[in-house]
């Protein structure tokens, strides 16, 4: 199966100024994830930019890269017009990996794409992993999904899924064992006609109130698959005390 991985980055952040170019181990960030993507079975890996200084430093690496309007409100309209910039058939599978993923895995990567040729009745595949604590599990930061027999999303929530009526009564204290809770990874894979679509969707009260891009697709009615991964995936960088557990790790 032929697939694309398309990488966003943008150069502002609140949290971490300049974060695409964070140096970690001698390499901009943005190209450590574009290396590790490359270790997946993508066909080609192209950074979608949108400032100079990201275009250089990944041509400086032999990182492929596009210029991207630097107003795009979400990283799926930036990706978006990737596609067209690309001239990707509609029915291309594109893989949509941060940029702050310098540690992403690339099986991972292979196990997302393969989703929607599996799939048929989903528009978007995304992946998540087994929550093993309750500090986790009731962290709004943390995004829970549940999803049905087929292993296609029913929702995505930063509240606590599932809501275990019983067992919750008095406070939430212990992890529901069936179905096990299930935590979001941010990764997706998107036909890229779909891709070229989705930004035209109406945004979704869900997603305003929840702050999840994803729920809009489920609000207009496309399925999202989900795989289940055995283990969580190594930690991206959001914020100067990410950079520095991942500096460590490199080194």
């Amino acid at each position: 199966m032929s697939f694309t991985v398309l990488i966003p980055a943008r150069l502002a952040s609140t949290r971490l100024p300049n974060k695409p170019l964070a140096d970690i181990a001698g390499k901009p960030m943005v190209v450590r994830v574009a290396e590790r993507a490359a270790l997946s079975g993508a066909a080609r890996v192209v950074v979608a930019a949108d400032a100079p200084e990201i275009l250089a430093a990944c041509a400086a690496h032999g990182v492929r890269a596009l210029a991207t309007r630097a107003d795009h409100p979400s990283g799926s309209d930036r990706l978006a017009e990737a596609c067209e910039q690309l001239g990707l058939p509609d029915d291309t599978i594109v893989v949509n990996v941060q940029g702050d993923e310098p540690l992403i895995d690339p099986a991972l990567i292979d196990a997302v794409a393969d989703l929607l040729p599996n799939q048929p009745t989903a528009r978007m595949g995304t992946a998540a992993h087994a929550i093993k604590s309750v500090e986790e599990f009731t962290n709004p930061n943390v995004v829970k999904v549940i999803t049905d027999a087929q292993g296609l999303a029913l929702a995505f929530s930063r509240a606590p899924l599932p809501w275990w009526r019983d067992g919750f009564a008095g406070g939430i204290t212990a992890l529901p064992a069936d179905p096990t809770p299930l935590r979001h990874i941010g990764l997706y894979a998107y036909r890229a006609g779909f891709l070229r679509a989705f930004p035209r969707l109406t945004p979704a009260p869900l997603e305003r109130c929840e702050a999840l891009e994803q729920l809009r697709a489920l609000w207009h009615g496309h399925r999202i698959a989900v795989h289940v991964a055995a283990h969580a995936p190594g930690p991206g960088v959001d914020t100067p005390e990410d950079l520095a557990r991942v500096r460590a790790l490199f080194a």
